[in-house]
């Protein structure tokens, strides 16, 4: 069983956050599905990483190609991963569940910290996982860089 991490986002631009963390990820040989709620978003999301420096390009595509599986990093709005992801990342309050962390590495689950809804939605999310048991950190950038603020489960 893997663990939750959350990630209060205030500093870096989201697409910014997003392309450091999926570059770790890739250069470790995971495999990623970045969900989000909607299809605009993604879209939006795919065309910044299109546009990141060439030496430091992440493979990725859109879900719905006939490559998907075969996809390092698939940006989706689905709770499947036809990809095996070890990693799912969430953005923009899409929909994360406990019992999914049983057959990942990590959820990372990236949240505004600038946009009280999203707060209060990552807070929701954070006390359904922690509930179920899952290990979960909460990790702030505040000070300009990252910091593990909290963890619930397991040892710290």
């Amino acid at each position: 069983m893997g663990k939750a991490m959350f990630y209060h986002v205030t500093r870096n631009p989201l697409e910014v956050t997003v392309a450091n963390l999926l570059t770790r990820a890739v250069g470790q040989g995971m495999r990623v599905a970045v969900r989000a709620r909607d299809q605009a978003r993604l879209e939006w999301l795919d065309a910044h990483l299109w546009l990141g420096d060439k030496a430091s390009f992440l493979p990725h595509g859109l879900a719905g190609g006939a490559h998907d599986a075969d996809q390092p990093i698939l940006l989706t709005t689905q709770t499947t991963s036809p990809n095996n992801a070890q990693i799912v990342m969430t953005i923009d309050a899409a929909e994360a569940h406990p019992e999914e962390v049983e057959h990942l590495e990590r959820l990372w689950i990236l949240f505004d910290g600038n946009d009280p809804a999203a707060v209060a939605h990552a807070r929701g999310q954070w006390k359904a996982i922690t509930a179920a048991g899952v290990i979960a950190e909460y990790w702030s950038e505040d000070s300009g860089r990252w910091e593990k603020k909290a963890q619930s489960g397991g040892e710290g």
